[in-house]
C-alpha cells in the first residue's frame, strides 16, 4: 500500500513539473515572436534587442524549473529587470508571471507568492513616466495577487475534498465494525437463548415419549413429530448463525423482541430446575467462597457460559449428571461445569458455534475459558472471570 502511494505521489509530481514546462515553452515561443516584431535588427541597439530577447526567454522558459518557488522567483526577477531599467514586457511574459505566482500558492507557499507580487505594487505606486510601463505595473499589482490567492483557494479547497474522502472512508469503517459486532452479539444471544430452549423442547419430547407409561401410539408419533421439528429448527438456526458470523445477514426488518432484565446469577438455579426437568437426570449447583453481587456483565457472562454448558451436555452426553461449581474469589469468579457422559468422541470438530460463543463471552469480560476431557471421563468447561478492574487494584 505504502509503495503504492509513493508511486502515485511521483506520478502527481511528474505531471505537476511536465505541465508548467509546456506553458513555458509554448509561452517562450509567443515571447520569441512578440520579441522578433519589435526589435529592428538594423539598428545600432542590436545589443539591447538580444538581452531584451534573453530577458524574454528567462521570464517565460524558467515555468519549466521543477520547484515552484525558484521557478516563480526567477520569473518574477526577469520580469522586474524587464520593466524597471528597460520599461518593456512580453504579453507572454506578464502571462507566465501569473502562471507561476499561481503555481506557487498551489505548492502551500502563500506566503512568499504575496512576496513576489510586492515589487509590481511598488512600481505601480511610483507611478513611472513611461505610460506603457505604468500600465502593465497596474495591472500586474492587480493580477499577481488574484493569481496567487486563486491557487491557495484551490489547494484548500482540495485538501477540504480529501478530508472529507478520509472522513467519510473512516466513519463507513466505524459503521461497519460496529454492524459487524452487533452481528456477532445477535448470534452469540440467538445461540445461547434460542438454541437452549429449542434443545430443552427436543429433549423434553423425546423423554415424555421414553418415560411416559401406556403412551398410546399416536402421542409417541406427535412426540417424536416435536422433537424431530425441534432438532429441525435447531438445524435452520445453526445456518442463520453461520451467515451471521460470516457477516453476510441481510437488513430484514423483524418484529421488536420482548424486553426482559438481563439475566445473572441469580436466576441460576431457575436455570438448573429447568435442566433437571428436561433431561431427568442430577445437576448441583456447588458454591464455594463468599458469593457477591457482581457487575451485570460478569453475571450475564457467567449465567450464559453455564447456560451454554448444560445445552451441550443435553446434546452430547444425555442422561449424563452435570455438576456446575461456582468459585468466589477476592478478584475472580472461576465456574467449573462438568458432565460424567462418555466425553468427546476422539473424530469430533474442534468446536461448533457454542464453544466459540463461549470463549468470546469469557474473553469479553477478559476472562479465559477451556474445554476439554474431564479427568476421569466426561467433558469439563472451566472459566475464570475477572471481578475486579485493573485500576481498582
Amino acid at each position: 500500500m505504502g509503495r503504492a502511494d509513493d508511486r502515485g505521489r511521483d506520478d502527481e509530481r511528474r505531471q505537476l513539473w511536465r505541465t508548467p514546462a509546456a506553458a513555458g515553452a509554448v509561452l517562450a515561443l509567443c515571447a520569441l515572436t512578440e520579441w522578433a516584431v519589435r526589435t529592428d535588427f538594423r539598428a545600432q541597439a542590436l545589443q539591447l534587442g538580444l538581452l531584451l530577447g534573453l530577458l524574454a526567454l528567462a521570464s517565460t522558459l524558467s515555468l519549466a524549473l521543477p520547484r515552484p518557488a525558484l521557478a516563480a522567483g526567477t520569473v518574477t526577477l526577469a520580469v522586474v529587470l524587464s520593466l524597471v531599467p528597460f520599461h518593456t514586457l512580453t504579453g507572454a511574459g506578464a502571462c507566465a508571471e501569473l502562471v507561476a505566482l499561481y503555481r506557487l500558492g498551489r505548492s502551500g507557499a502563500q506566503a512568499a507568492a504575496a512576496v513576489l507580487a510586492v515589487p509590481f505594487l511598488a512600481l505601480a505606486l511610483s507611478d513611472p513616466a513611461d505610460t506603457a510601463t505604468r500600465v502593465l505595473a497596474v495591472l500586474l499589482a492587480a493580477l499577481a495577487p488574484a493569481a496567487a490567492w486563486t491557487g491557495a483557494a484551490l489547494r484548500a479547497r482540495d485538501e477540504a475534498l480529501e478530508s472529507s474522502a478520509a472522513r467519510q472512508v473512516v466513519v463507513g469503517t466505524l459503521l461497519e465494525h460496529t454492524a459487524r459486532g452487533e452481528r456477532a452479539r445477535i448470534a452469540r444471544e440467538l445461540h445461547d437463548v434460542v438454541a437452549h430452549h429449542i434443545s430443552m423442547i427436543s429433549v423434553q419430547a423425546e423423554t415424555a415419549r421414553l418415560t411416559t407409561p401406556d403412551l398410546p401410539a399416536a402421542g409417541a408419533q406427535r412426540l417424536s413429530a416435536i422433537g424431530d421439528t425441534a432438532r429441525a429448527a435447531l438445524t435452520e438456526m445453526r445456518r442463520l448463525l453461520g451467515v451471521l458470523r460470516e457477516d453476510a445477514g441481510t437488513d430484514s426488518a423483524a418484529a421488536p423482541a420482548e424486553r426482559r432484565p438481563q439475566p445473572g446469577l441469580g436466576e441460576l438455579n431457575e436455570l438448573l430446575d429447568d435442566a433437571r426437568d428436561a433431561a431427568g437426570t442430577g445437576t448441583r449447583l456447588i458454591l464455594r467462597g463468599l458469593p457477591d453481587r457482581l457487575d451485570p456483565g460478569i453475571e450475564l457472562a457467567a449465567y450464559r457460559i453455564v447456560q451454554e454448558a448444560l445445552t451441550n451436555a443435553r446434546r452430547h452426553a444425555p442422561g449424563a449428571a452435570v455438576d456446575v461449581e461456582l468459585h468466589y474469589t477476592e478478584d475472580s469468579l472461576r465456574l467449573r461445569i462438568r458432565d460424567n457422559g462418555p466425553g468427546p468422541a476422539p473424530t469430533s470438530e474442534a468446536g461448533g458455534h457454542g464453544l466459540l460463543g463461549m470463549r468470546e463471552r469469557a474473553a469479553a469480560v477478559g476472562g479465559e475459558l477451556r474445554t476439554g476431557p474431564a479427568p476421569g471421563g466426561g467433558f469439563l468447561v472451566e472459566t475464570e472471570l475477572p471481578t475486579r478492574s485493573e485500576t481498582a487494584r
